[in-house]
């Protein structure tokens, strides 16, 4: 692997999160629509929470910064 590949690899990992799959029993590289790069295909039985976490965490940055505005 070349050093782009390794370095474009690294970015897409670092946008995944390492989630379970329900369906095959394992924990895949998932990203947040549900793609798993470990299958290579569209997963739609998996668990989500952290990147619903993080989205909650998010929301509420955005809204702290809101009050802070006032």
């Amino acid at each position: 692997m070349n050093g782009i590949t390794r370095s474009f690899h690294w970015e897409v990992k670092s946008m995944l999160k390492y989630c379970y799959n329900y369906d095959s029993g394992e924990y895949e590289y998932i990203d947040k629509d549900g793609y798993s790069w470990d299958q290579g295909e569209y997963v739609y039985n998996w668990d989500d929470s952290e990147y619903r976490r993080e989205e909650e965490e998010e929301e509420r940055r955005r809204l702290d910064d809101d009050e802070d505005d006032w």
